[in-house]
């Protein structure tokens, strides 16, 4: 993984949409694609470094990673094309002047429209500092008053103080057994810890059976004392064919095990393209 440089953002896409997923799914929200990220869910490390060397990842595509097909994992993540190779460094002034352009600046300061930071992860050392500052930017040269931030991350990193103090929501989506990575690689036991910390906070799962949340109880729920206020759940779904019957497995699930059962609302919207 290449040094971020923290006095830009290192961006893989970034665009204007709804969100579609957890408990802030419909609102219009600016997402912020960081690059990187410290798990492969779906794939091996080999498995990323050869499609890093040969670049055999179209934008958008949908594949199977190896561990997928191995057996080894139930999903793929969907973001791999957006943050695997691609980004590029850009000044702080570049979102905001992608927010100027799509006539944002008053929604986002008065909050109809969030930001959400993404990824990859955007907990990685280097993209904490580089929002921390870029935010100060902001304040700078628009606003004292910054936009909602939501913070989309797999919580496996601890999120310092400066960039803690900035977010008013995080999003937590654990990884379970089903994504082939290690427990060591996916359960970071001050990081989950710090995350409850926080005013505004979700944990929110993908599971495909109810193994996924026999675990998610095992691993997550009990023995870090996370209230099922707080939890949400997901269908493990990629292709709007299987929205009806993944999102009444969710459901039904809900009213059995009394979390918040939700769905992949961009799914059932614009199937399985990227960034819209």
């Amino acid at each position: 993984m290449s040094k971020i440089d923290t006095n830009k953002l290192l961006i893989s896409s970034d665009f204007y949409s709804v969100q579609g997923e957890g408990k802030s799914t419909g609102i219009p929200s600016y997402f912020v694609r960081l690059g990187h990220c410290n798990l492969t869910c779906g794939m091996s490390r080999k498995f990323t470094n050869e499609l890093l060397r040969t670049r055999n990842l179209e934008d958008g595509e949908v594949f199977v990673g190896d561990l997928h097909a191995s057996g080894s994992a139930t999903w793929t993540c969907d973001s791999t094309s957006q943050w695997l190779y691609r980004g590029e460094d850009k000044d702080f002034q570049y979102l905001i002047d992608r927010w100027i352009e799509l006539d944002l600046i008053e929604n986002l300061k008065n909050q109809l429209v969030r930001v959400i930071w993404t990824g990859g992860e955007p907990t990685i050392k280097g993209h904490q500092t580089s929002i921390v500052n870029f935010t100060e930017y902001w304040r700078s040269a628009v606003s004292w008053y910054k936009p909602y931030y939501e913070i989309e991350t797999n919580g496996t990193v601890y999120i310092e103080d400066d960039l803690f103090a900035e977010l008013d929501q995080i999003n937590c989506s654990p990884k379970l057994s089903n994504s082939g990575m290690t427990e060591k690689q996916r359960i970071v036991s001050d990081a989950i810890f710090r995350i409850k910390q926080h005013k505004n906070y979700q944990f929110k799962f993908v599971i495909s059976n109810e193994t996924d949340i026999i675990e998610m109880f095992e691993k997550f729920i009990v023995p870090f004392e996370i209230p099922l206020q707080n939890v949400c759940c997901m269908p493990g779904l990629d292709d709007a064919a299987d929205f009806a019957e993944r999102t009444k497995f969710v459901l039904e699930m809900a009213k059995k095990y009394k979390f918040t059962g939700l769905t992949r609302l961009h799914i059932a919207a614009w199937n399985q393209t990227l960034n819209v």
